[in-house]
């Protein structure tokens, strides 16, 4: 069964764009323990929306897990994973922080209850949601 996440990061260091460009993306430098916990829970096949934090705080595409979760190259001690991944689809229409917030069905999401937490879960009907607010089917 497809278990789905969001991850985050900031559009002036990786942007949607830049992932679409570059196909794929080694998901590395996650140093907070739960998130690291989330990583290590993505199989490959996994659907994540991709998130745009600072500048953005919207979520911009939908991204799949290519490879599951191995020793990250950029952590200098510690246990430490990456994995990585690919740009499925942009959603047609950004959903802000704001609508998310606003959205009672989606009250319970990390991104509302764990705003700092880079990688997170999402249930199913949180991800439909996000989707059909963002006008995109897939």
């Amino acid at each position: 069964m497809t278990q789905h996440f969001l991850t985050k990061s900031e559009p002036d260091v990786y942007s949607w764009e830049r992932f679409v460009k570059e196909g794929k993306a080694v998901w590395d430098g996650v140093r907070n323990f739960e998130a690291r916990g989330n990583l290590r829970a993505m199989k490959k096949g996994d659907l994540i929306l991709f998130y745009h934090s600072g500048d953005g705080k919207e979520v911009v595409g939908v991204a799949k897990v290519l490879r599951e979760a191995y020793p990250d190259k950029t952590a200098e001690e510690g246990d430490w994973v990456a994995v990585d991944i690919a740009p499925v689809k942009p959603l047609t229409q950004p959903v802000t922080l704001t609508a998310v917030k606003a959205d009672p069905s989606l009250a319970e999401m990390s991104l509302v209850k764990r705003s700092r937490l880079s990688v997170s879960k999402v249930t199913p009907a949180e991800f439909k949601r996000v989707l059909t607010l963002g006008k995109t089917k897939l």
